[in-house]
């Protein structure tokens, strides 16, 4: 097994080689590699992307992708843990703003974590503590990065809950998190999560489980907020409605690595990877009349373990065979630039996406 340093990365690979980014947040090269008795999980494998403060960035794409994985690899999660007796096995760089965290100290990394960068996690029910209050778990994030008394601490997550629109939060401040309701307990998390006034905020499937009036009202939070404290903001869905409705720029993952990445507009209306056409089309749409019966994406999710070679999209890819030469089975297609700021790895030449997004996938969508 690869040798680990303090910092989780493979001991004798970089980490910070290459001189410090501009962007706010910049991941380069990331790599999360989980070794079990069954063989080596490669949940993220070679993932890069920037983000700037103010903006959102949408990562989709279907369970087992690699997109949770990702971010707790940005909050420096991996290795605060083992799985059974062997660490994660991580490399690549992690730049925010200015630091790099995969070599940076852990206790550096914890120091930043809360403050910094934040995250809202997917089960706000698992996440809380049950036998805290939702006071004294918020009073705790916010006195551990700063000098106050309890009682100074207490008024900042009664404000915070008043922020995020919970009903009378100077007594629900000490309710219990089986207390709240599922729409609840998300705002509650949101408030612990910005407490501090994180310049960077992931969330993670923010609006899982949530009925569909809750959903928007969190989503219409996360935008205000964002508004508010400025926040670059990371939100990792499988559902593309949710992105549509907040993201700046896309980033399509499938097997642990990106597929396609642009601005929101350009991979909505001009995608150029199938499986981004294949999300697409199993979205429902309520802005014109669906004509036709939601089209899946067959076949499952690829074995981070035995990924296809080739694309690893190629088994389920109804386009495979169009290039020549058995390319998409043999050769692991790299992203290129098909548009301003937009990437996409796939075989097919730009007139051959062109023609099946135009003349087959847009008219049935």
């Amino acid at each position: 097994m690869t040798e680990l340093s303090k910092s989780g990365a493979a001991v004798g690979e970089p980490t910070s080689t290459s001189p410090a980014p501009t962007s706010f947040l910049e991941v380069r090269d990331l790599k999360v590699h989980f070794p079990t008795d069954d063989g080596l999980v490669k949940s993220v494998d070679g993932l890069s992307f920037k983000l700037e403060k103010g903006k959102t960035l949408g990562i989709v794409g279907e369970s087992g992708s690699g997109k949770s994985v990702t971010s707790l690899g940005i909050m420096g999660l991996h290795t605060a843990g083992q799985y059974g007796k062997r660490k994660a096995q991580i490399s690549g760089e992690i730049w925010l703003d200015g630091t790099e965290l995969l070599s940076a100290d852990p206790d550096e990394v914890r120091k930043l974590r809360g403050r910094e960068m934040s995250m809202i996690f997917q089960d706000p029910l698992s996440a809380l503590h049950p036998y805290y209050t939702i006071g004294q778990q918020i009073v705790e994030a916010y006195r551990i990065h700063h000098d106050v008394d309890k009682k100074t601490a207490k008024r900042r997550a009664v404000e915070m809950l008043d922020r995020v629109g919970i009903p009378q939060p100077d007594k629900r401040v000490d309710n219990y998190p089986h207390e709240f309701s599922g729409g609840m307990r998300q705002r509650a998390m949101i408030a612990m999560s910005l407490v501090n006034n994180p310049e960077l905020l992931i969330a993670d499937e923010p609006t899982t489980a949530l009925d569909v009036t809750v959903q928007a009202q969190i989503l219409d939070l996360i935008r205000d907020l964002q508004k508010e404290f400025g926040s670059a903001v990371i939100i990792i869905t499988h559902d593309l409605g949710v992105v549509a409705e907040l993201a700046d720029d896309i980033l399509v993952m499938y097997g642990g690595r990106c597929v396609e990445r642009g601005p929101a507009e350009k991979v909505f209306y001009e995608p150029r990877h199938p499986y981004t056409w294949g999300l697409l089309g199993s979205m429902p749409r309520l802005d014109r009349e669906q004509q036709e019966r939601l089209i899946p994406v067959k076949g499952s999710p690829p074995s981070l373990i035995n990924i296809p070679s080739g694309c690893a999209f190629n088994p389920r890819c109804p386009y495979a065979d169009i290039p020549k030469d058995n390319v998409t089975r043999t050769v692991r297609p790299e992203l290129t630039e098909v548009g301003s700021q937009h990437w996409a790895a796939c075989h097919l030449t730009p007139e051959q996406r062109e023609r099946i997004w135009t003349e087959e996938i847009a008219p049935k969508l």
